[in-house]
């Protein structure tokens, strides 16, 4: 879990906003569990887990608009 955070981190910032797309933004979603996992952050976890599944739909907007501002997603870890 680690390395996949750690690789999701060192990309560069165009190909975040390539992945923040909305067809390709479940890999953020992946991203998250793989990060609150590897904190071991339970609430974390089952949060990314709803978002995964139930609010994509906007979710990728934000990351979108994060990505370009600050250069990273916004989570809670």
């Amino acid at each position: 879990m680690k390395a996949y955070v750690k690789f999701m981190d060192g990309l560069p910032r165009i190909v975040k906003i390539i992945f923040a797309l909305p067809i390709l933004s479940f890999s953020w979603g992946f991203y998250r569990i793989a990060k609150s996992a590897s904190k071991k952050n339970t609430i974390g976890v089952i949060l990314a887990i709803i978002l995964f599944f139930f609010s994509g739909f906007i979710l990728w907007i934000i990351d979108l608009i994060t990505i370009i501002v600050k250069g990273k997603i916004l989570w809670i870890d």
